[in-house]
């Protein structure tokens, strides 16, 4: 791997700071919250209505359209995409949630990914 000069001193996590990039780990979170808003906002269809739940409370804090997490015994299904991405959306502040667009999502996405990881 090449590093550039002046940087062989930084982490691998500074270095992405430095030019503004995120990790894999994040870049892949990200993807899924899109996938997951496109879902929830345009595709949900009969075929995968089950897929995701809403949460039925009157407790709620951030935003007003949190998803049920599952309980599973099998740790292999904690990797699953409708698994591992519920817990970061119900996360997401509000605004984010609420958008009404795909691109003003990624937009309010990208300001809040600060909550994320």
């Amino acid at each position: 791997m090449k590093v550039i000069r002046g940087l062989e001193h930084l982490s691998y996590e500074d270095r992405l700071r430095e030019f503004g990039l995120f990790s894999l780990e994040k870049s892949r979170l990200l993807g899924d919250l899109i996938a997951l808003f496109w879902y929830l906002k345009r595709a949900y269809r009969k075929e995968g209505e089950g897929l995701f739940i809403k949460k039925c409370t009157n407790k709620m804090r951030g935003n007003g359209f949190k998803l049920k997490e599952g309980r599973f015994r099998l740790d292999i299904r904690k990797k699953f995409f409708t698994v591992r991405v519920v817990r970061h959306w119900n996360c997401l502040p509000r605004e984010v949630v609420d958008a009404p667009s795909p691109e003003v999502f990624k937009a309010r996405l990208d300001e809040a990914s600060s909550y994320l990881i």
